[in-house]
């Protein structure tokens, strides 16, 4: 008898323990699985019309307003990936930004403003000439790109695969990209940032490219492209052509020879002439004032600025050629 009072004993005792074990199993399971992270909500926004011809191109999207306080920075952690060495530190005003340092930090600067000129969503960024972080030492040319507590980041959008393909404005926006002779055109340069509309508060989600260091320099060609590309070079940019011709069926046959190039293969003459319409109504002082803020050289300056608005003309003066005018009459 108390053998068998035992024996149940010890059954239930090694039940309840592997129930236990099972239980354990499963907990921990579901601990490591990881979160399924919340959805951005907001309506998908890639360009916006705007009065440029009143447009602060010194300032930027973020105006004087927005400016870094560098009279303190705190470093908080270094940047990893990417082309440059880059910092998140806090200003004195206790903004949080995150500092380039390098031959990009100038290229971005001027690059986010154009392509904010055009209409088109960017990153709130400033260079300042001189910088010092703590613990990292001092910097000549200091790119601060803004990470506003009110704006969550969401990770890259594709080129190839988005809410705006085939739109007049993506047109455009890859337009901008041989424009700027951006060659590092790739997935992971771009962004998607959650806000409020300026105007009205609705919920939006932006499209945004993040990363637009690689420009100002020559696209490169030709076998021995690695080694021909260049990024913030204005006599590079200014020497580079920009458009080879127009082709019979009204397409735009563009020199430029920078990753994802094939993307261009569709722009029509119409499409890059409402681009060129948008750019021309900036003035070669609005235009200079992009390169002056970040800390150009004044010849330098005079160079890209002049450079620009050619590739703008060439743009508003596209024409279809005979053989495709025929064709569409």
């Amino acid at each position: 008898m108390l053998r068998s009072v035992a024996r149940r004993r010890a059954v239930a005792v090694w039940s309840f323990a592997i129930l236990f074990a099972l239980a354990s199993c499963v907990t921990a399971d579901a601990q490591k699985k990881p979160k399924r992270k919340a959805q951005p909500r907001g309506a998908p926004v890639l360009w916006r019309a705007q009065d440029t011809d009143s447009l602060d191109l010194f300032h930027g999207p973020g105006g004087r307003a927005m400016q870094p306080d560098l009279r303190r920075l705190t470093f908080i952690e270094e940047e990893k990936g990417g082309y440059s060495t880059k910092y998140r530190v806090r200003d004195a005003s206790g903004r949080v930004w995150v500092a380039k340092v390098g031959k990009e930090a100038q290229s971005e600067t001027a690059a986010s403003r154009l392509l904010w000129a055009a209409g088109y969503m960017t990153e709130i960024t400033y260079l300042a000439p001189r910088a010092t972080i703590p613990g990292r030492g001092a910097f000549e040319n200091v790119r601060f790109e803004a990470r506003p507590s009110d704006v969550e980041r969401h990770g890259e959008w594709k080129w190839g695969e988005n809410p705006f393909v085939g739109t007049r404005e993506f047109q455009g926006l890859k337009v901008m990209m041989a424009l700027l002779n951006n060659w590092d055109i790739k997935d992971a340069n771009n962004v998607r940032l959650s806000g409020r509309h300026p105007r009205n508060g609705r919920a939006e989600l932006r499209y945004a490219i993040s990363d637009l260091g690689a420009t100002l320099g020559d696209t490169g060609g030709g076998p021995f492209w690695r080694i021909t590309r260049s990024r913030n070079e204005p006599e590079d940019f200014s020497k580079d052509k920009f458009i080879d011709e127009v082709e019979e069926d009204g397409r735009i046959d563009f020199a430029f020879s920078g990753k994802k190039s094939g993307m261009l293969n569709d722009i029509t003459v119409e499409q890059g002439r409402w681009l060129g319409r948008q750019l021309s109504r900036l003035s070669d002082r609005q235009i200079s004032d992009a390169f002056r803020a970040a800390n150009y050289t004044p010849s330098e300056v005079r160079v890209l600025t002049a450079a620009v608005r050619e590739r703008i003309n060439d743009l508003v003066s596209l024409r279809r050629t005979r053989a495709a005018r025929s064709r569409r009459d």
